[in-house]
């Protein structure tokens, strides 16, 4: 099948891709543009998880106030380079860290940041609410594997849905901007506070 130029244009407005990549996933496509589209963003996402070891130093501390300052937010995002740090791109990603954190309180970045006696507490509380129900001993491991999982999407920032866009989770968003700024970038930690709360999330 021929690709006509318009059709590796609008490509390459859409995804930002070079014109070679932009012709390729086209013809992988075979000129199909929305699977050309997804083909791009996940070569795009693998090329970003290769970034992910590479030394993030530079970066921001995004300060972040809502509710009529009734809740605030303090998050450090890193970057390798300070040009990429000064980006509207960069600014803007970790603005959108803040409103997240703001939106959805997760309490750790990552699952492997919980402390096993957090998870231990959860799995716990799960099998005893399975056990509360009536349910059978045999599937009662996997209703609690379900249960620490959904917490996990709970309570971890890269797990959570996108505030702006539910399709997504905040790592996906993560990996599109490593992808798109072609520099690794690290959420590195946050401090969320609410008026009234005892202690800081």
């Amino acid at each position: 099948m021929t690709i006509t130029i318009e059709q590796v244009k609008a490509l390459r407005e859409e995804t930002g891709a070079g014109v070679l990549d932009c012709r390729k996933a086209l013809e992988a496509a075979d000129g199909d543009f929305n699977k050309a589209v997804e083909i791009l963003r996940e070569k795009g996402l693998a090329k970003a998880a290769k970034r992910a070891d590479r030394e993030a130093l530079e970066g921001t501390l995004e300060l972040y106030t809502h509710g009529n300052g009734r809740v605030g937010v303090m998050v450090e995002v890193n970057c390798e380079t300070d040009f990429v740090a000064r980006s509207e791109t960069f600014r803007t990603f970790a603005h959108e860290i803040a409103l997240q954190i703001a939106a959805a309180a997760p309490r750790y970045i990552r699952s492997e940041d919980i402390p096993e006696e957090v998870l231990e507490q959860e799995r716990q509380k799960a099998r005893s609410y399975a056990l509360g129900e009536g349910k059978p001993e045999a599937v009662i491991d996997r209703i609690v594997a379900g249960r620490l999982e959904k917490f996990m999407d709970e309570v971890c920032l890269m797990r959570q849905p996108y505030i702006r866009d539910d399709s997504i989770v905040v790592e996906k968003l993560l990996y599109q901007n490593i992808a798109s700024l072609g520099e690794n970038i690290v959420i590195r930690r946050f401090v969320r506070w609410e008026v009234g709360d005892s202690a800081a999330a």
